[in-house]
């Protein structure tokens, strides 16, 4: 059976299990049923998975439930400039809020349309966000008037159908009957098959008043159990490998590990075997990069040689979470033949060439480790490069792509959110071993250029809500038009990011795919320092802003204490060559050129 139907079995199992234990919750209880509206239901029912903001726009057919999250004292709403930067916050919000999700809250049609890129994102790189969409009441959806935000056909489920394409799970509330299981439904989905999720709330059902009876019984979240005779088979066979390997076994970390809730049981595998231990770009930050076996980033052709070598010719490879994209593999560049692997994902597993539906890892790691850790004594006699990168001495003061990231490098911190906006800034940080309980937020696979910024104000209150370090950005001048409005909603709320913006003259990733110097690559210089001061800030009081232009400066400014204390929001505009760029986005670029060439063979 399809890894996915299997999944979609299991879901559904789990929620009949919750069904019952609602049940039985709602018949030992000899109080009087409480009633809520439909609207309080579902801001609770967030409220219960620890979600503290709301990110969204306002619109008509939101307005009446937003009174229910302003009024919840738990959640508090973050108004965004618009639609598409909610969803990248809601993102952004999710990823650092590791186990928790991101919700947003827009209006039909117009509102709904502008979030859905940054859903599609989300989609794309497993992470859970609920969307909410005010909807035309009941009546007027069976009516079908030619309403506003409408396409004026009469085709009211079309933004629906549309959605669907983009979320794990999907409801649109029609009935006081069925509306608190649905909402519980698409919670759960949402959380434990860590994608996006949308909920379809009309005006009319908000304000529908339903039991508060289920609210007693908390959402399952757990992961579904794994067929144990099968999961023994696996372990068995896992363990045959293992054995054949004499030990010489790497573990390769990606970004589903974190995406589904298994950092800690990956870091008990890697720590009672000692199996040496790698990232993939999108897992950078899964592993504690200060562990004395963790290697570094493999991507393939584009890693460093030492890495390359010492994964490459490894005996067996356990790769856990991994997202096989082109930018996460060097262009599909791993030299490591399916008879030395073996896959653990959230829902399946796969040894070799055989393929285990329904075994996922989350249960299955746990008893995995108990399995290996014999393998110690053997594992420690293979030899780890360490992962460090050193300052390069240049004889010029040009602020340089090579001397840069080593340099951000030494100025990161233990606990600090290091945004990198897709390309130029995320091919730079890469290489930079990060400190321990760091976390790299970047967006890979999906590649939305701007995303970082709705990202950033996301992050931020999501690091507030762990009590980490600073949110630090990276982003470039082309980028950075894209959505440079968050930037006041940051000044608004009080949030003390640092934005590091790579002053370039445009579209440095582009130019390296294709058109060095053609002018569509170009963009107009903005007046970087006066950003802050115009979006609300007062320049020197509530925010702060600088312009570096050679190395001397931006050491300076890095060592500068009362700066990296960040007491407030500051930009630090940084001017750089045009054709300048990391390595490995330069590798990755020829790599992709091949891939996709534009010269017609004539």
């Amino acid at each position: 059976m399809a890894t996915q139907a299997v999944a979609s079995l299991q879901a559904e199992v789990n929620r009949l299990r919750h069904e019952l234990q609602t049940i039985k919750t709602g018949n030992e209880s000899t109080v009087a049923a409480e009633t809520m509206y439909v609207g309080q239901y579902l801001v609770e029912r967030l409220a219960q998975l620890g979600i503290t903001k709301m990110f969204g726009v306002p619109g008509d057919f939101n307005l009446g439930f937003l009174d229910f999250v302003e009024d919840h004292p738990k959640i508090d709403w973050v108004g965004n400039c618009n639609e598409l930067n909610a969803a990248y916050a809601a993102d952004g919000y999710a990823r650092v809020n590791e186990g928790k999700i991101g919700a947003l809250t827009t209006t039909f049609g117009v509102g709904e349309l502008s979030a859905m890129n940054g859903i599609a994102g989300a989609f794309s790189e497993h992470v859970p966000v609920l969307h909410i969409v005010g909807a035309p009441s009941t009546s007027q959806q069976k009516a079908k008037p030619m309403l506003h935000h409408t396409l004026g056909d009469g085709r009211y489920d079309a933004y629906y159908k549309a959605a669907q394409q983009f979320a794990i799970a999907h409801t649109t509330l029609e009935s006081a009957e069925t509306a608190a299981a649905e909402i519980d439904r698409v919670l759960t989905e949402c959380v434990v098959r860590a994608r996006p999720a949308y909920l379809m709330l009309p005006t009319d059902i908000a304000y529908v008043r339903i039991s508060t009876t289920r609210l007693h019984t908390p959402l399952n979240l757990e992961p579904p159990e794994n067929d144990s005779e099968t999961e023994e088979f696996v372990l068995d066979e896992i363990v045959k490998l293992v054995e054949a390997a004499k030990g010489d076994v790497i573990i390769m970390v990606d970004a589903c590990s974190v995406r589904h809730g298994v950092k800690h049981e990956v870091e008990e595998l890697y720590k009672r075997t000692g199996f040496p231990v790698y990232s993939a770009p999108m897992g950078k930050t899964a592993v504690d990069e200060t562990y004395s076996r963790y290697g570094g980033i493999y991507v393939g052709s584009i890693s460093h040689e030492d890495i390359k070598e010492k994964v490459e010719n490894a005996s067996l490879i356990l790769s856990i979470g991994g997202l096989k994209s082109d930018f996460n593999t060097g262009n599909f560049t791993y030299h490591i033949p399916t008879s030395r692997t073996i896959e653990l994902h959230s829902d399946s597993t796969r040894v070799q060439f055989a393929g285990f539906p329904g075994i996922g890892m989350k249960r299955l790691l746990p008893k995995l480790t108990a399995r290996l850790h014999s393998f110690a004594e053997e594992a420690s006699q293979i030899v780890v490069p360490k992962f460090e990168i050193h300052l390069p001495q240049e004889d010029n003061d040009i602020i340089s792509h090579s001397w840069l990231w080593p340099r951000v490098g030494q100025f990161f911190k233990s606990k600090d959110i290091i945004v990198a906006e897709t390309g130029t800034s995320s091919f730079g940080v890469l290489d930079i071993p990060l400190p321990s309980g760091a976390i790299f937020v970047s967006q890979i696979l999906w590649g939305s250029i701007g995303w970082t910024v709705g990202s950033t104000l996301g992050a931020a209150f999501g690091g507030l809500d762990r009590q980490l370090g600073r949110t630090i950005l990276f982003i470039g001048d082309g980028s950075l038009q894209l959505t440079v409005q968050e930037l006041s909603v940051m000044i608004h709320h009080g949030l003390k990011p640092i934005i590091f913006v790579l002053n370039n003259s445009g579209y440095t990733i582009e130019r390296f795919l294709h058109g060095k110097t053609r002018k569509y690559n170009d963009i107009t210089n903005w007046k970087w320092t006066k950003l802050l001061d115009t979006l609300g800030g007062e320049e020197g009081k509530t925010v702060k802003s600088y312009t570096v232009r050679t190395k001397n400066e931006l050491s300076d400014l890095l060592d500068n204490e009362e700066f990296a204390s960040t007491p407030c929001i500051q930009l630090v505009e940084m001017i750089m060559e045009m054709h300048d760029a990391p390595r490995a986005l330069k590798v990755q670029a020829e790599l992709s050129g091949k891939t996709n060439r534009y010269t017609a063979d004539l």
